[in-house]
Protein backbone atom coordinates (compact mmCIF):
# COMPACT_ATOMS: atom_id res chain seq x y z
CA UNK A 1 0.00 0.00 0.00
CA UNK A 2 2.89 2.18 1.17
CA UNK A 3 4.65 1.73 -2.64
CA UNK A 4 1.09 2.29 -4.29
CA UNK A 5 1.24 6.08 -2.54
CA UNK A 6 4.32 6.45 -3.64
CA UNK A 7 3.20 6.24 -7.11
CA UNK A 8 0.20 8.04 -6.84
CA UNK A 9 3.12 10.70 -5.94
CA UNK A 10 3.47 10.89 -9.55
CA UNK A 11 -0.09 11.66 -10.26
CA UNK A 12 -1.04 15.11 -11.66
CA UNK A 13 -1.00 17.84 -13.63
CA UNK A 14 2.51 18.95 -12.22
CA UNK A 15 3.78 15.34 -11.16
CA UNK A 16 7.31 15.58 -8.87
CA UNK A 17 10.31 13.84 -10.09
CA UNK A 18 10.34 10.23 -8.56
CA UNK A 19 12.71 7.56 -8.46
CA UNK A 20 12.86 4.57 -6.38
CA UNK A 21 13.89 0.72 -6.31
CA UNK A 22 12.30 -1.69 -4.48
CA UNK A 23 14.12 -4.35 -3.12
CA UNK A 24 13.93 -8.74 -2.87
CA UNK A 25 11.29 -8.62 0.57
CA UNK A 26 9.19 -5.84 -1.38
CA UNK A 27 9.92 -3.15 0.84
CA UNK A 28 11.85 0.45 -0.41
CA UNK A 29 15.40 -0.12 -0.69
CA UNK A 30 16.14 3.35 -2.36
CA UNK A 31 14.36 6.75 -2.95
CA UNK A 32 14.96 9.88 -4.73
CA UNK A 33 12.30 12.97 -4.94
CA UNK A 34 11.86 16.67 -6.24
CA UNK A 35 8.69 18.63 -6.08
CA UNK A 36 8.42 21.33 -8.77
CA UNK A 37 8.80 23.82 -6.62
CA UNK A 38 12.06 22.30 -4.99
CA UNK A 39 12.61 21.81 -8.82
CA UNK A 40 12.35 25.95 -8.94
CA UNK A 41 14.28 26.94 -6.10
CA UNK A 42 17.57 25.31 -7.25
CA UNK A 43 17.10 27.42 -10.78
CA UNK A 44 17.57 30.02 -9.09
CA UNK A 45 19.81 29.76 -6.02
CA UNK A 46 22.14 26.67 -7.57
CA UNK A 47 25.55 28.50 -6.17
CA UNK A 48 25.57 26.96 -3.05
CA UNK A 49 24.23 23.39 -2.20
CA UNK A 50 24.09 22.28 1.57
CA UNK A 51 23.82 18.58 2.24
CA UNK A 52 22.40 16.80 5.82
CA UNK A 53 22.22 13.62 6.48
CA UNK A 54 19.76 11.54 9.01
CA UNK A 55 20.31 8.33 9.86
CA UNK A 56 17.67 6.04 10.40
CA UNK A 57 17.27 3.04 13.29
CA UNK A 58 16.50 0.33 10.45
CA UNK A 59 20.15 1.87 8.86
CA UNK A 60 18.69 3.77 5.74
CA UNK A 61 20.52 7.60 5.63
CA UNK A 62 18.38 10.53 4.35
CA UNK A 63 20.39 13.01 2.38
CA UNK A 64 18.37 16.37 2.48
CA UNK A 65 19.96 18.89 -0.25
CA UNK A 66 19.15 22.63 0.42
CA UNK A 67 20.06 25.77 -0.78
CA UNK A 68 22.11 28.23 0.58
CA UNK A 69 24.53 31.20 0.26
CA UNK A 70 24.04 34.67 -0.03
CA UNK A 71 20.34 35.90 -1.60
CA UNK A 72 18.59 33.08 0.00
CA UNK A 73 16.68 34.14 3.07
CA UNK A 74 17.63 33.02 6.41
CA UNK A 75 14.42 32.00 7.28
CA UNK A 76 12.07 28.92 6.25
CA UNK A 77 14.62 26.92 6.00
CA UNK A 78 11.90 23.57 4.77
CA UNK A 79 11.13 25.92 1.68
CA UNK A 80 15.26 25.73 0.93
CA UNK A 81 14.69 21.89 0.53
CA UNK A 82 15.32 20.88 -3.15
CA UNK A 83 16.21 17.45 -2.70
CA UNK A 84 15.59 14.35 -1.11
CA UNK A 85 17.59 10.77 -1.32
CA UNK A 86 17.70 7.39 0.58
CA UNK A 87 20.84 5.28 -1.14
CA UNK A 88 20.80 1.48 -1.40
CA UNK A 89 23.13 2.17 1.01
CA UNK A 90 25.82 4.80 2.03
CA UNK A 91 28.96 3.12 0.04
CA UNK A 92 30.51 4.83 -2.93
CA UNK A 93 28.03 2.92 -5.79
CA UNK A 94 25.08 4.46 -3.56
CA UNK A 95 26.13 7.65 -3.67
CA UNK A 96 27.26 7.79 -6.97
CA UNK A 97 24.03 6.41 -8.54
CA UNK A 98 22.40 9.77 -5.74
CA UNK A 99 24.25 12.41 -7.58
CA UNK A 100 23.64 10.99 -10.86
CA UNK A 101 19.90 11.15 -10.27
CA UNK A 102 20.27 14.77 -8.73
CA UNK A 103 22.12 15.68 -11.48
CA UNK A 104 19.49 14.33 -14.64
CA UNK A 105 16.69 16.20 -12.01
CA UNK A 106 18.78 19.47 -12.52
CA UNK A 107 20.96 20.38 -15.45
CA UNK A 108 22.18 23.27 -13.79
CA UNK A 109 24.38 21.38 -11.45
CA UNK A 110 27.51 22.08 -12.70
CA UNK A 111 26.41 26.28 -11.81
CA UNK A 112 27.46 24.77 -7.88
CA UNK A 113 30.12 26.58 -6.82
CA UNK A 114 29.98 25.57 -2.75
CA UNK A 115 29.00 22.24 -1.33
CA UNK A 116 28.72 22.67 2.52
CA UNK A 117 28.49 19.19 4.57
CA UNK A 118 29.08 17.70 7.95
CA UNK A 119 31.82 16.76 9.13
CA UNK A 120 31.32 12.37 9.24
CA UNK A 121 30.95 12.67 5.83
CA UNK A 122 33.31 10.32 5.23
CA UNK A 123 32.88 9.67 0.95
CA UNK A 124 34.53 13.11 -0.27
CA UNK A 125 35.95 11.50 -2.65
CA UNK A 126 33.09 10.59 -4.47
CA UNK A 127 31.21 13.80 -4.21
CA UNK A 128 34.69 15.80 -5.52
CA UNK A 129 34.84 13.43 -8.73
CA UNK A 130 30.65 13.80 -9.17
CA UNK A 131 30.80 18.26 -8.58
CA UNK A 132 34.61 18.57 -9.75
CA UNK A 133 34.07 22.39 -10.45
CA UNK A 134 32.68 22.68 -6.49
CA UNK A 135 34.62 23.77 -3.78
CA UNK A 136 33.54 21.60 -0.75
CA UNK A 137 33.48 22.55 2.30
CA UNK A 138 32.28 21.85 6.37
CA UNK A 139 29.26 23.58 7.24
CA UNK A 140 29.32 26.00 10.03
CA UNK A 141 26.17 24.71 11.21
CA UNK A 142 27.70 20.97 11.21
CA UNK A 143 30.79 22.48 12.69
CA UNK A 144 28.93 24.06 15.96
CA UNK A 145 26.72 21.26 15.97
CA UNK A 146 29.79 18.59 16.00
CA UNK A 147 31.02 20.80 19.06
CA UNK A 148 28.26 20.77 21.02
CA UNK A 149 27.74 17.60 20.99
CA UNK A 150 31.68 16.73 22.31
CA UNK A 151 30.78 19.53 25.05
CA UNK A 152 28.22 17.51 26.27
CA UNK A 153 30.23 14.82 26.75
CA UNK A 154 33.69 15.98 28.20
CA UNK A 155 33.72 15.66 31.75
CA UNK A 156 34.23 19.44 33.14
CA UNK A 157 32.76 21.54 35.68
CA UNK A 158 29.39 22.34 34.88
CA UNK A 159 30.69 26.14 35.00
CA UNK A 160 33.26 25.44 32.56
CA UNK A 161 30.96 23.47 30.15
CA UNK A 162 28.41 26.60 30.33
CA UNK A 163 31.01 28.83 29.39
CA UNK A 164 32.06 27.02 26.33
CA UNK A 165 28.69 26.50 25.43
CA UNK A 166 27.87 30.18 25.36
CA UNK A 167 30.68 31.24 23.77
CA UNK A 168 30.11 28.81 21.01
CA UNK A 169 26.69 30.26 20.55
CA UNK A 170 28.07 33.88 20.67
CA UNK A 171 31.06 32.90 18.14
CA UNK A 172 28.86 31.40 15.32
CA UNK A 173 26.15 34.24 15.23
CA UNK A 174 29.51 36.30 14.69
CA UNK A 175 32.01 34.15 13.39
CA UNK A 176 35.05 37.40 13.01
CA UNK A 177 38.79 36.22 12.65
CA UNK A 178 39.10 37.65 16.21
CA UNK A 179 36.03 35.64 17.86
CA UNK A 180 37.02 32.37 16.42
CA UNK A 181 40.48 32.53 17.61
CA UNK A 182 39.35 33.73 21.34
CA UNK A 183 37.15 30.34 21.14
CA UNK A 184 40.42 28.60 20.06
CA UNK A 185 42.06 29.80 23.17
CA UNK A 186 39.10 29.15 25.13
CA UNK A 187 39.14 25.52 24.33
CA UNK A 188 42.76 25.12 24.18
CA UNK A 189 43.07 26.40 27.76
CA UNK A 190 40.00 24.67 29.03
CA UNK A 191 40.18 20.99 27.47
CA UNK A 192 43.00 18.45 28.79
CA UNK A 193 45.61 18.40 26.05
CA UNK A 194 45.09 14.80 25.28
CA UNK A 195 41.07 15.32 24.67
CA UNK A 196 41.95 17.99 22.37
CA UNK A 197 42.56 16.30 18.94
CA UNK A 198 38.74 14.97 18.91
CA UNK A 199 37.80 18.08 18.57
CA UNK A 200 39.65 19.60 15.58
CA UNK A 201 40.60 23.11 16.84
CA UNK A 202 41.96 23.52 13.63
CA UNK A 203 38.64 24.00 12.27
CA UNK A 204 38.14 27.19 14.15
CA UNK A 205 40.75 28.79 12.48
CA UNK A 206 39.96 27.58 8.76
CA UNK A 207 38.80 30.82 7.35
CA UNK A 208 37.41 28.74 3.96
CA UNK A 209 34.94 27.15 6.29
CA UNK A 210 33.95 30.71 7.75
CA UNK A 211 34.09 32.83 4.90
CA UNK A 212 30.72 30.93 3.60
CA UNK A 213 28.93 32.01 6.55
CA UNK A 214 30.86 35.32 7.54
CA UNK A 215 28.62 37.10 5.07
CA UNK A 216 25.59 37.31 7.50
CA UNK A 217 24.12 39.70 10.00
CA UNK A 218 24.34 38.78 13.67
CA UNK A 219 20.05 38.64 13.23
CA UNK A 220 20.76 36.43 10.13
CA UNK A 221 23.20 34.10 11.76
CA UNK A 222 20.56 33.73 14.79
CA UNK A 223 17.94 33.30 11.91
CA UNK A 224 19.80 30.85 10.28
CA UNK A 225 21.13 28.06 12.98
CA UNK A 226 17.31 27.74 14.44
CA UNK A 227 15.91 27.55 11.39
CA UNK A 228 18.06 24.76 10.41
CA UNK A 229 17.86 23.17 13.86
CA UNK A 230 13.89 23.25 13.04
CA UNK A 231 14.12 21.67 10.16
CA UNK A 232 17.11 19.00 10.94
CA UNK A 233 14.57 18.08 14.32
CA UNK A 234 11.62 17.85 11.43
CA UNK A 235 13.85 15.66 9.41
CA UNK A 236 14.46 13.67 12.35
CA UNK A 237 11.09 13.52 14.17
CA UNK A 238 10.09 11.77 10.25
CA UNK A 239 12.76 9.45 9.42
CA UNK A 240 14.83 8.45 12.23
CA UNK A 241 11.77 6.03 14.17
CA UNK A 242 11.59 2.37 13.17
CA UNK A 243 8.90 2.64 10.63
CA UNK A 244 9.33 1.25 7.35
CA UNK A 245 11.25 3.48 4.61
CA UNK A 246 8.05 4.42 2.41
CA UNK A 247 6.02 5.25 5.34
CA UNK A 248 8.43 7.77 6.57
CA UNK A 249 9.18 9.29 3.82
CA UNK A 250 5.21 9.73 2.82
CA UNK A 251 4.88 11.42 6.67
CA UNK A 252 7.68 13.39 6.05
CA UNK A 253 6.37 14.27 2.23
CA UNK A 254 2.95 14.68 4.00
CA UNK A 255 4.33 17.08 6.64
CA UNK A 256 5.83 19.29 4.31
CA UNK A 257 3.40 19.68 2.13
CA UNK A 258 1.01 20.38 4.88
CA UNK A 259 3.57 22.65 5.70
CA UNK A 260 4.23 25.08 2.89
CA UNK A 261 -0.09 25.28 2.53
CA UNK A 262 -0.08 26.60 5.78
CA UNK A 263 2.61 28.95 5.16
CA UNK A 264 1.25 29.76 2.02
CA UNK A 265 5.01 28.93 1.06
CA UNK A 266 6.40 29.09 -2.09
CA UNK A 267 9.61 29.43 -4.04
CA UNK A 268 9.32 33.30 -4.54
CA UNK A 269 9.19 33.09 -0.93
CA UNK A 270 13.29 32.53 -1.03
CA UNK A 271 14.28 36.12 -2.27
CA UNK A 272 12.32 39.24 -1.92
CA UNK A 273 13.58 42.55 -3.55
CA UNK A 274 12.39 45.79 -1.96
CA UNK A 275 10.08 46.83 -4.45
CA UNK A 276 8.35 43.47 -4.61
CA UNK A 277 4.56 43.19 -3.44
CA UNK A 278 3.89 41.06 -1.32
CA UNK A 279 1.62 38.05 -1.97
CA UNK A 280 -2.17 38.27 -0.41
CA UNK A 281 -2.64 35.68 2.72
CA UNK A 282 -4.64 32.07 1.79
CA UNK A 283 -8.09 32.85 3.59
CA UNK A 284 -6.64 29.50 5.93
CA UNK A 285 -3.54 32.25 6.51
CA UNK A 286 -5.80 35.38 7.05
CA UNK A 287 -8.23 32.89 9.96
CA UNK A 288 -4.64 31.51 11.20
CA UNK A 289 -3.58 34.98 11.83
CA UNK A 290 -6.98 36.23 13.32
CA UNK A 291 -6.99 33.32 15.92
CA UNK A 292 -3.69 34.18 17.09
CA UNK A 293 -4.19 37.85 17.56
CA UNK A 294 -7.11 37.00 19.55
CA UNK A 295 -5.34 34.75 21.69
CA UNK A 296 -2.49 37.86 22.23
CA UNK A 297 -5.63 40.26 22.93
CA UNK A 298 -7.21 37.84 25.38
CA UNK A 299 -4.18 37.22 27.19
CA UNK A 300 -3.40 41.15 27.46
CA UNK A 301 -6.97 41.30 29.10
CA UNK A 302 -7.55 38.50 31.20
CA UNK A 303 -3.48 38.54 32.36
CA UNK A 304 -2.17 40.89 35.14
CA UNK A 305 1.22 42.70 33.27
CA UNK A 306 3.54 40.14 34.48
CA UNK A 307 1.81 36.68 33.64
CA UNK A 308 1.25 38.78 30.35
CA UNK A 309 4.70 38.86 29.40
CA UNK A 310 5.57 35.25 30.39
CA UNK A 311 2.42 33.80 28.24
CA UNK A 312 3.33 35.55 25.44
CA UNK A 313 6.87 34.63 25.35
CA UNK A 314 5.04 31.32 25.44
CA UNK A 315 3.41 31.69 22.76
CA UNK A 316 5.83 33.10 20.42
CA UNK A 317 7.28 29.81 20.55
CA UNK A 318 3.98 28.27 19.37
CA UNK A 319 3.86 30.86 16.16
CA UNK A 320 7.16 29.69 15.37
CA UNK A 321 7.21 26.12 15.09
CA UNK A 322 3.73 24.47 16.72
CA UNK A 323 3.04 20.82 15.57
CA UNK A 324 -0.28 19.42 16.69
CA UNK A 325 0.53 15.63 16.51
CA UNK A 326 -2.61 13.88 18.13
CA UNK A 327 -5.63 14.16 19.94
CA UNK A 328 -9.05 12.63 21.81
CA UNK A 329 -11.87 13.46 23.60
CA UNK A 330 -10.37 15.12 26.44
CA UNK A 331 -6.64 15.30 25.77
CA UNK A 332 -4.51 16.44 23.11
CA UNK A 333 -0.81 15.90 22.86
CA UNK A 334 1.69 18.56 21.28
CA UNK A 335 5.34 18.40 20.86
CA UNK A 336 7.06 21.94 19.65
CA UNK A 337 9.71 20.10 17.98
CA UNK A 338 10.83 19.53 21.82
CA UNK A 339 10.23 17.07 24.47
CA UNK A 340 6.76 15.84 24.21
CA UNK A 341 3.33 16.70 26.77
CA UNK A 342 0.32 16.02 27.88
CA UNK A 343 -2.66 18.75 27.61
CA UNK A 344 -5.59 17.61 29.83
CA UNK A 345 -8.79 19.71 28.37
CA UNK A 346 -6.98 23.22 28.29
CA UNK A 347 -6.04 24.04 31.14
CA UNK A 348 -3.84 21.64 32.72
CA UNK A 349 -0.12 20.24 31.05
CA UNK A 350 2.53 18.08 32.02
CA UNK A 351 5.12 20.47 31.22
CA UNK A 352 7.79 22.31 33.57
CA UNK A 353 6.12 25.87 32.85
CA UNK A 354 2.43 25.12 33.43
CA UNK A 355 3.43 23.28 36.62
CA UNK A 356 5.48 25.91 38.33
CA UNK A 357 3.27 29.04 37.08
CA UNK A 358 -0.40 27.20 36.51
CA UNK A 359 -0.21 29.53 33.56
CA UNK A 360 -0.98 28.93 30.11
CA UNK A 361 1.94 27.59 28.17
CA UNK A 362 2.63 27.07 24.71
CA UNK A 363 1.24 24.14 24.77
CA UNK A 364 -1.70 24.84 25.88
CA UNK A 365 -1.69 27.89 23.64
CA UNK A 366 -1.30 25.69 20.64
CA UNK A 367 -4.28 23.68 21.73
CA UNK A 368 -6.14 26.86 21.57
CA UNK A 369 -4.82 28.29 18.24
CA UNK A 370 -5.67 24.77 16.75
CA UNK A 371 -9.01 24.72 18.04
CA UNK A 372 -9.31 28.73 16.93
CA UNK A 373 -10.45 29.44 20.54
CA UNK A 374 -9.18 32.35 22.98
CA UNK A 375 -8.37 32.33 26.85
CA UNK A 376 -11.25 32.14 28.98
CA UNK A 377 -10.94 33.54 32.47
CA UNK A 378 -12.00 30.15 34.37
CA UNK A 379 -8.51 28.91 32.70
CA UNK A 380 -6.43 31.50 35.12
CA UNK A 381 -6.20 30.91 38.99
CA UNK A 382 -7.64 34.55 40.85
CA UNK A 383 -3.58 35.40 41.68
CA UNK A 384 -2.90 36.45 38.25
CA UNK A 385 -5.76 38.02 37.08
CA UNK A 386 -5.42 41.85 37.06
CA UNK A 387 -6.58 43.54 39.52
CA UNK A 388 -6.02 40.71 42.10
CA UNK A 389 -4.91 42.53 45.51
CA UNK A 390 -1.62 41.41 46.75
CA UNK A 391 -0.83 41.14 50.27
CA UNK A 392 2.46 43.16 51.68
CA UNK A 393 6.04 42.12 50.29
CA UNK A 394 4.09 39.41 47.98
CA UNK A 395 5.50 39.21 44.57
CA UNK A 396 4.40 42.29 42.33
CA UNK A 397 7.91 41.95 39.18
CA UNK A 398 8.02 39.49 36.66
CA UNK A 399 11.51 38.91 38.19
CA UNK A 400 10.52 38.49 41.26
CA UNK A 401 7.81 36.01 39.53
CA UNK A 402 10.27 34.19 38.42
CA UNK A 403 12.29 33.82 41.28
CA UNK A 404 9.43 33.02 43.81
CA UNK A 405 8.48 30.42 42.08
CA UNK A 406 11.71 28.27 42.04
CA UNK A 407 10.93 24.90 43.27
CA UNK A 408 13.80 22.73 43.42
CA UNK A 409 11.60 19.67 44.34
CA UNK A 410 9.21 20.26 41.82
CA UNK A 411 11.96 20.48 39.19
CA UNK A 412 13.18 17.39 40.05
CA UNK A 413 9.66 15.61 40.14
CA UNK A 414 9.13 17.16 36.57
CA UNK A 415 12.27 15.87 35.61
CA UNK A 416 12.23 12.19 36.58
CA UNK A 417 8.48 12.03 35.23
CA UNK A 418 9.78 13.12 32.37
CA UNK A 419 12.31 10.56 31.98
CA UNK A 420 10.24 7.78 33.42
CA UNK A 421 7.87 8.72 30.61
CA UNK A 422 10.25 8.61 27.72
CA UNK A 423 11.72 5.37 28.98
CA UNK A 424 7.89 3.77 28.68
CA UNK A 425 7.34 5.61 25.12
CA UNK A 426 10.70 4.02 23.91
CA UNK A 427 10.17 0.46 25.38
CA UNK A 428 6.80 0.32 23.57
CA UNK A 429 7.95 1.56 20.55
CA UNK A 430 10.65 -0.67 19.59
CA UNK A 431 10.40 -4.59 18.08
CA UNK A 432 11.00 -7.60 20.51
CA UNK A 433 14.26 -7.86 20.57
CA UNK A 434 15.29 -4.27 20.91
CA UNK A 435 12.70 -4.19 24.34
CA UNK A 436 14.79 -7.06 25.50
CA UNK A 437 17.97 -5.27 25.09
CA UNK A 438 16.97 -2.45 26.18
CA UNK A 439 14.99 -3.91 29.48
CA UNK A 440 18.49 -6.41 30.11
CA UNK A 441 20.70 -3.03 29.87
CA UNK A 442 18.19 -1.20 32.19
CA UNK A 443 17.96 -4.02 34.51
CA UNK A 444 21.79 -4.45 34.84
CA UNK A 445 21.89 -0.23 35.64
CA UNK A 446 19.60 -0.69 38.42
CA UNK A 447 21.58 -3.70 39.30
CA UNK A 448 24.66 -1.44 39.46
CA UNK A 449 23.41 1.65 41.10
CA UNK A 450 20.85 0.09 43.90
CA UNK A 451 22.41 -3.27 44.00
CA UNK A 452 20.67 -6.57 43.25
CA UNK A 453 19.86 -7.52 47.01
CA UNK A 454 16.89 -5.06 46.29
CA UNK A 455 13.81 -5.66 44.39
CA UNK A 456 13.75 -2.69 42.15
CA UNK A 457 11.17 -2.33 39.31
CA UNK A 458 12.61 -1.31 36.22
Amino acid sequence: MALNALKELQAGDHPPMLVFQVGRNAQLDSLSYQSPIMRRVFMRFPEVLFIHRTHNPRGKILYTFLVDGPGVQPERSLTRIVYFSVPVKENTEGLVQLFHTFKKFNPEWERICTILVDPYFSLLPVLAMEFPSAEILLSAFHVCKFLQGKFYRLALDHSVKKLLLTTLKNTMCSATASNLKKMHTLLSDSVPQDLQPDLHLGWLLDDRIWLAHRWRSKAESISYFQDLEITTRVLSQFFGIELSLERSILSLLGYLKQRMEKDGASDSDLSVSANCIQPEPSAEMAKLQEVEACIQHSLQTICAEPAAQLCLGEFAVVQRSVQLIGSSTDKVNIQILEDMHEVQGSGSCTCHFNQTFSLPCRHILAVLSSRQQVLQPEMLPEQWKPGCRTPPGSVASLANILGSRWNVALDKELVVAFLTGEVRRLLLQCSREEFERRYNTLRELADSWIGPYFQVQV
